[in-house]
């Protein structure tokens, strides 16, 4: 077996700067935050820190809408302070992994206001311009991913330009290799500055069709989700061999992209020996509830047969990266619902459900992703009006429900559920004002709950979700399970059970299995390889070997007396 990188070996964090700790009261958190926390992190096994955009932007879409992608956005603070948190990092272990959103710029970028200016400007061609059809009307009848046309009208070119999110993102061309060296370029600008990798955002669609022509409308307003008609055109391996070739190759660092739609029998293209990125985050065990593509109306919301679904959907991704390629092993991050929600019925105990996904988190193979609050077992919000919520998407999807016939409140609830503002909430460190996250006004409210699920209140329980999380780190990196938990195969075990998840990792002479309970119902299983197998943890003291209680995880290891 090949010696494992560093970035397979570590855990890797997910912050969200913006709701991560403010050292300025400002009421929104700042890269000092990070850096104040960094020793905190490194209780978790964080080895490696994945930072959403912290470029000058508008904020239309919460820095997804760059300005400037060599720069830091004043409100997050100045290049020195993303200098002093690199260096403090490595002291520690830790590498910052910066976010790179090259699908599009923000429409304040100096890029595209020279584009929008004249037909013949410098940068013309480095958006998606296209002519209206003869009525006046849009070039086609596609939808954004946040609602609505994705196709905006430009008074001064007189035509319309493409924005696969928001009318503020309007998507770069990357058929102009100028686009493609500027954006290389920029990459490197942070490769120079010391970073330990990149998180390639919404990759999937900078390949456009060679024609753009309507597709079949999946809704009452008409239009069809852009996802459909643009994801993954066939030539978009090509430019992203360039980018391998120009930014990745020759540095100690890690890629992973964003590739909502890569199916697990395609992940060898893109990861791997023969791939472009280290790791793929796809998102076949995310959109389980989604059957119709990522509209919030048409959702099923949980049903028991999610649980099925997702042991199918993550065996085959293991599967897929088991000989070629690794794993990126997530269960949330910034667009995503609460776990505790996702994946456990409404009556489902939160923090049982929690350590049920940590055990599951921290066992698969591949790297584990923890996202800011996770650990502690955080859950989503539910507002009472749209206009509480500050995620662009939840306004779009809360728009198009209320144009398909439902009510408001009915609109709301489906809002409460997939809003991005779930994962968005400040995160919560103390028991006192604001869950110490801020001493000024924050951008969106603390989670009502802060005072029980805060670091201050978990840190000092032995059975936590956050103390569950330490010890499933340690664990994972330096117990007698780590080679396994590191190195070993994947097997998938009672893989017709509609209950209970369960795998088993196998490397030299130790086995270590999983098994989780994702429903309410005490379950008995039978696995007589377990009969030898002594228990390393159990997320609910006292358990028993051939029989879960309800929302329980427990992992046991075994010595095969096999040679290594």
């Amino acid at each position: 077996m090949k010696e494992l990188k560093w970035w397979q070996k570590t855990n890797v964090y997910q912050v969200y700067p913006k709701s991560f700790l403010d050292t300025t009261g400002s009421g929104t958190g700042d890269i000092n935050g990070v850096t104040e926390k960094l020793d905190y992190l490194k209780t978790l096994g964080v080895g490696a820190i994945w930072l959403t955009p912290v470029y000058p932007s508008p904020m239309v879409d919460n820095g997804y809408d760059i300005a400037d992608f060599t720069g830091i956005d004043s409100s997050y603070g100045t290049m020195a302070d993303m200098e002093r948190l690199i260096a403090e990092g490595k002291r520690r272990g830790i590498r910052m992994v910066m976010d790179l959103v090259y699908n599009h710029s923000s429409d304040k970028h100096p890029w595209f206001i020279d584009s929008a200016s004249s037909r013949d400007s410098e940068h013309s061609d480095w958006y998606i311009w296209r002519d209206a059809k003869p009525d006046g009307s849009a070039p086609t009848n596609w939808r954004s991913i946040f609602g609505g046309s994705a196709w905006t009208w430009c008074e001064a070119r007189q035509q319309y330009y493409l924005h696969t999110f928001a009318a503020a993102q309007p998507d770069l061309n990357w058929e102009n290799p100028q686009v493609r060296q500027a954006l290389y370029d920029a990459a490197n600008f942070w490769l120079d500055k010391g970073v330990g990798g990149f998180r390639i955002d919404a990759i999937v669609y900078i390949k456009k069709p060679a024609e753009f022509v309507d597709g079949e409308p999946d809704s009452d307003d008409g239009l069809v989700n852009i996802h459909s008609m643009i994801a993954n055109t066939p030539g978009i391996l090509d430019f992203l061999h360039e980018f391998k070739e120009k930014v990745f190759q020759g540095h100690d660092i890690f890629t992973v992209a964003e590739a909502n739609g890569v199916a697990p029998e395609d992940l060898d293209k893109w990861v791997g020996d023969k791939g472009v990125f280290d790791m793929l985050f796809e998102f076949s065990h995310m959109n389980l509830e989604f059957p119709k593509g990522e509209l919030w109306s048409q959702a099923t919301g949980y049903t028991p047969q999610i649980i099925p679904q997702l042991k199918e959907v993550l065996t085959a991704s293991q599967q897929a990266t088991a000989r070629n390629g690794w794993y990126p092993i997530f269960f949330e991050n910034h667009d995503q619902m609460r776990c505790v929600k996702h994946y456990f019925p409404a009556t489902a105990d939160r923090k049982r459900a929690a350590k049920a996904m940590a055990a599951s988190l921290m066992t698969l193979r591949g790297t584990p992703f923890i996202y800011e609050g996770q650990e502690l077992g955080l859950d989503n919000v539910a507002w009472e009006a749209i206009d509480d919520y500050n995620d662009i998407s939840s306004h779009g999807q809360y728009e198009l429900a209320l144009s398909e016939g439902r009510t408001e409140a009915e609109a709301m609830e489906i809002v409460h559920r997939y809003s991005r503002d779930n994962a968005r909430t400040p995160m919560q460190w103390t028991k006192g004002k604001n869950a110490g996250f801020s001493t000024g006004t924050p951008w969106l409210p603390v989670h009502e709950d802060y005072r029980q699920q805060c670091v201050e209140s978990e840190a000092l329980e032995e059975d936590s979700v956050l103390s569950f999380y330490r010890q499933l780190a340690a664990l994972r990196q330096t117990g007698e399970a780590a080679g396994v938990l590191q190195q070993g195969d994947y097997t998938e075990l009672l893989a017709d059970d509609p209950a209970v998840m369960a795998f088993k990792r196998h490397f030299g002479c130790r086995e270590v299995y999983t098994l989780v309970n994702f429903t309410g119902q005490e379950q008995e299983y039978k696995l007589p390889e377990l009969k030898e197998a002594r228990l390393l943890t159990e997320s609910i003291p006292g358990s028993n070997q051939g029989n879960l209680r309800p929302y329980e995880a427990v992992i046991y290891i075994k010595e095969t007396g096999e040679n290594l």
